[in-house]
């Protein structure tokens, strides 16, 4: 499904071009749960931020379903991120004022979905996350879990192939990421291929692959469990 060839990335910094990836090679089947791993600074973000077609490698090859991503261009990769992959945060990124439906419904709006098939699909989204009597209220008006659940509900609206989450359990207490992690594990276990961005080995632990960059090098990879779709790509 996911296949990086020589995957570099440079920033210039000081008149000088500092490499954040150094030739990351890197497949993820259909179906895997997968923990990427490392200390601050160690390019997890920026790996994650390729991935979802958020920013584009120096140099190197980005293949998504066979598809040579890195070549697109920005309005075709829109296009693949809302049709194809779905995004949690760490902060949320909840529009304030509109309601947690409104919240969900954003990436169908974007996808040019009618109103009422958004709504219901919306409705959908967030019963599976356990929020259907949470719908109508405003991201100030719900806890530190609650709005996760709003986020990942919106990442899933649009049944994308593909959740990818950076640092999601980062702002809430051990009782909730726990829970949030559930939740991750569940959809996986629909189907749907997870890559999560994390420091915490408790986060990391419900992972079927743990993923380790260290100095922009991937430097150790782990199957600790087996996944579906293991011989899918």
């Amino acid at each position: 499904m996911i296949r990086l060839q020589s995957i570099v990335k440079s920033y210039p910094i000081a008149k000088e071009q500092v490499n954040v990836l150094k030739g990351i090679d890197l497949t993820i089947r259909q179906g895997e749960f997968t923990a990427i791993m490392g200390p601050s600074g160690s390019g997890k973000s920026t790996l994650m931020n390729i991935i979802g077609c958020l920013d584009r490698p120096t140099s190197g090859k980005y293949l998504l379903h066979g598809e040579r991503v890195s070549q697109l261009d920005e309005n075709e990769l829109a296009r693949v991120r809302n049709r194809s992959i779905g995004f949690v945060f760490q902060q949320f990124q909840l529009l304030p004022r509109l309601n947690a439906l409104k919240n969900v419904e954003l990436p169908l709006i974007y996808a040019g979905k009618p109103k009422k098939e958004r709504e219901e699909l919306a409705i959908d989204a967030l019963d599976k996350v356990g929020l259907s009597d949470r719908m109508n209220h405003l991201p100030n008006e719900l806890s530190g879990g609650q709005k996760q659940r709003v986020a990942i509900a919106r990442a899933i609206v649009n049944q994308p192939d593909l959740i990818l989450a950076d640092e999601p359990t980062g702002a809430l207490d051990t009782k909730t990421s726990i829970q949030i992690m559930e939740l991750f594990t569940m959809l996986n276990q629909e189907g749907t291929t997870i890559a999560v961005v994390t420091h915490e080995n408790e986060v990391a632990e419900h992972a079927g692959r743990i993923v380790l960059v260290r100095d922009g090098i991937l430097v150790q990879d782990d199957r600790t469990a087996v996944n579906k779709g293991e011989d899918a790509e």
